[in-house]
C-alpha cells in the first residue's frame, strides 16, 4: 500500500464525493474520480420482478454478510478488465478490518456465486463492485442489500455510475450538485450495516421490493 493513501485518507476523500480507480489490474496508478452525473439507488425504489421475486423463494441460495470479504473483492476483480489492482484491495481490506467496509455474498452449496462490496460513512453506503457466476446471484444481492440498507437506516446508496442493469432495477442518475448535497446530509446521519435482530427472510426481501416497484 502507497505511504500516499490510507486509509483515512480514502475515508475523507468518499466524504467529499470522490472515489479511487486504477486504470488496471497491473497498473500500479491510482486516480480520483468525480462523476458529473453519479448512480444512486433510491432504497425505496428496488424493482423486484416477478420472475426474480420468484428465484428469490425458490433458488436454492444462501446469503451472508461479512464472511467473505477478501474472496468477494477477488471475485468482482476476475475478469478480462478490471480498475481493482493490488493496492485497491489492500486499502478496502483495511478499511473492513476498521468496520468501514462490508460484503454481502451469495452462496450455493459451498461455492461462491455472487456479491457485492462497497464502504459506509455515517449514513451513506458507498457500492463498490459486484459479480455473478450463477443467474440473477447479483440480483439477488442487490436485493438482500438493499433490503439490509433500508432496515439500518441508510438514506445514500451510491452506485458511482449507472448502467443499464443497475437502471433495469430502479437506479437513477442524478447531477454532481445533487449528489454532494444528498452526501452532505447523509453524513450528519448515523445507520448500522448490522442492524441489531436483524434477520432478513426472502419473503420480507421479496415483498418490500415488490412494494418498491409499485
Amino acid at each position: 500500500m502507497s505511504p500516499a493513501l490510507t486509509p483515512d485518507i480514502l475515508l475523507r476523500a468518499y466524504g467529499i464525493g470522490i472515489f479511487p480507480m486504477a486504470e488496471s489490474r497491473d497498473n500500479p496508478e491510482i486516480h480520483w474520480v468525480d462523476p458529473k452525473r453519479r448512480g444512486v439507488f433510491p432504497l425505496e425504489g428496488f424493482h423486484i420482478s416477478r420472475s426474480l421475486a420468484k428465484h428469490i423463494l425458490t433458488a436454492d441460495y444462501r446469503v451472508t454478510v461479512n464472511s467473505a470479504f477478501a474472496e468477494v473483492v477477488a471475485g468482482c476483480a476476475d475478469r478480462p478488465e478490471t480498475w481493482i489492482n493490488a493496492e485497491i484491495t489492500a486499502l478496502y481490506t483495511a478499511l473492513h478490518q476498521m468496520g468501514q467496509a462490508h460484503s454481502l455474498e451469495v452462496w450455493q452449496e459451498d461455492a461462491l456465486i455472487g456479491g457485492v462490496y462497497g464502504v459506509t460513512l455515517g449514513a451513506a453506503f458507498f457500492g463498490e463492485s459486484m459479480f455473478s457466476r450463477r443467474t440473477n446471484a447479483s440480483k439477488t444481492a442487490l436485493a438482500y442489500l438493499v433490503h439490509r440498507l433500508r432496515a439500518g437506516g441508510f438514506q445514500l446508496f451510491d452506485t458511482q455510475f449507472l448502467t443499464p442493469h443497475l437502471a433495469s432495477l430502479g437506479a437513477v442518475e442524478i447531477p454532481r450538485a445533487e449528489y454532494h448535497r444528498r452526501l452532505a446530509q447523509a453524513q450528519q446521519a448515523q445507520a448500522s450495516f448490522m442492524p441489531k435482530g436483524y434477520q432478513p427472510l426472502p419473503s420480507s426481501v421479496v415483498a418490500s421490493g415488490l412494494s418498491s416497484a409499485g
